[in-house]
This record gives C-alpha cells, sequence and structure tokens, in this order.
C-alpha cells in the first residue's frame, strides 16, 4: 500500500472540501495521471439530491475536462469516513466504466482500511459502449 500513500492522502485532502450539507457524509477522490499529477475531486450535495455530484465524478470529469483521457490515467483512489470500506456508487460505477481502462487500480479507503481493486472486479458484466 505505501505505493498508494500520496495517492490516498491526496483523497484524504479533497474530503476536507466535500459540501455535504444533508447528509453529512463526506467523500474524496483523486485520480493520478501518468504525468505525476493529481487531480482532486469531492463530494458536492443539493438540496435537489438527484443533481448531487460524487467525489470520483467530480475527479474524473475534471481531469476529462483537462484533456486527459483513460491512457493518461495511472490510478484512483476513493476515500470516505464510517465503519465500513466506502465504494462508489451504481451511478459511478457506471462512468468508471467509461472512464477508466478495466484494469486501472482504484484504492479504496476507509480509515485504515483499505482495498486496492478495478472496475472490472467492481462492476462485471458492465453496460459499455460495446453494447450499444
Amino acid at each position: 500500500m505505501e505505493k498508494y500513500t500520496e495517492l490516498l492522502k491526496n483523497a484524504y485532502e479533497a474530503m476536507d472540501n466535500a459540501y455535504a450539507p444533508y447528509s453529512n457524509f463526506h467523500v474524496g477522490a483523486c485520480v493520478k495521471t501518468k504525468d505525476g499529477k493529481y487531480h482532486k475531486g469531492a463530494n458536492i450535495e443539493n438540496a435537489s439530491y438527484g443533481l448531487t455530484n460524487c467525489a470520483e465524478r467530480s475527479a474524473l470529469f475534471h481531469v476529462y475536462s483537462l484533456g486527459y483521457r483513460q491512457d493518461d490515467i495511472e490510478c484512483m483512489a476513493i476515500v470516505g469516513q464510517g465503519n465500513t470500506l466506502i465504494t462508489p456508487c451504481g451511478a459511478c460505477r457506471q462512468v468508471l466504466v467509461e472512464l477508466l481502462k478495466r484494469d486501472t487500480p482504484i484504492v479504496l479507503g476507509t480509515g485504515e482500511k483499505v482495498l486496492v481493486t478495478n472496475i472490472e472486479e467492481l462492476m462485471p458484466m458492465a453496460f459499455t459502449s460495446d453494447d450499444l
């Protein structure tokens, strides 16, 4: 896990920027690109709950807005608070399927609990552009 120390540190820093006045559940994410840069995202809630944006989507959309694509992404971390290991919601999993390579490392963290996985493991048999 030492390999992901800086990635996780950045994700936890992003979590501090969450805007979560309704759920009070803060989530942070960080995408490391192959050029060595770290790109942070936090969950941003809205009174119209469906318009809330999760941390992992905030981070990935930021990366894509800068012109990066799948081949440019080295790894990603998603961290949160609570007693159980945080995992992406269904909407985020669908976005991750589209915007990450299937084997891109995704580091999930909550406190001392850490798991390295990928979108293939998180969402087997995903609906993709191949299904259109």
